[in-house]
């Protein structure tokens, strides 16, 4: 997956000009939390976030009247709250570069350049709408897990088992088990008419299924031998 096939490309963006009122306006208008600054030829100048927003409301407001404080953000626009230093992705970036890039800056929002101009757009929202599409996760489906060790061939023989029994696997994914070395949650998804046969498979391969939570997951771990 790549930043390119999931950013957004339909971008609402403002000039350093736009007051800090319209800027508000169109965050609430779209129910958007960020705002692109452009000099109107695709060249991001910053971005503006509705914390950069909350935080000029509220830094002289403690101090001046309320007719004084909407004179002063009156004057105030995009150019004097906007954050210049901006972290850019580009669309060849893979999907899981960009969350790791967003998750270490703590940044909501990753404008993607592409030779120098601002081509879309993709944020924390859109990785969870990823993330859930890549799970397969709908109300039609339900997932189970196997706690293998890490060995080669386990995905190779679930599939075995799987296609023999005519059942498809509408998605897969490995995650480490926290507090097991060497074990892997390997979380499978089935469609929901397909769920029990492929619980009941499994178990008959020998595979320790586990279908809802435990407290501890030992009893269900592959057997080391």
């Amino acid at each position: 997956m790549y930043v390119g096939w999931n950013m957004k490309t339909n971008l609402i963006t403002i000039s350093p000009e736009t007051s800090i009122f319209k800027a508000r306006e169109m965050m609430n208008e779209h129910k958007i939390s960020h705002l692109l600054v452009t000099d109107g030829k695709a060249h991001l100048l910053g971005i503006v976030t509705d914390r950069d927003l909350k935080q000029a409301w509220a830094s002289p407001a403690t101090t001046l009247t309320v007719h004084e404080l909407t004179y002063v953000l009156q004057k105030l626009t995009a150019a004097n709250v906007m954050s210049k230093d901006v972290i850019t992705g580009t669309p060849d970036m893979t999907i899981e570069r960009a969350a790791r890039i967003m998750f270490d800056n703590k940044i909501g929002a990753l404008p993607i350049l592409k030779d120098d101009k601002l081509v879309g757009l993709i944020t924390t929202s859109d990785l969870t709408e990823i993330l859930l599409t890549a799970l397969g996760m709908s109300d039609d489906s339900r997932r189970l897990s196997l706690l293998v060790k890490d060995r080669v061939g386990v995905l190779a023989d679930v599939g075995k088992y799987m296609a023999q029994a005519g059942i498809n696997i509408r998605s897969v994914l490995f995650v480490p088990l926290p507090g097991h070395q060497d074990y892997w949650q390997l979380i499978l998804r089935f469609h929901l008419s397909n769920f029990q046969k492929a619980t009941e498979v499994l178990k008959e391969a020998g595979f320790k299924v586990l279908v809802d939570y435990e407290e501890d997951p030992t009893p269900y771990l592959e057997s080391q031998s």
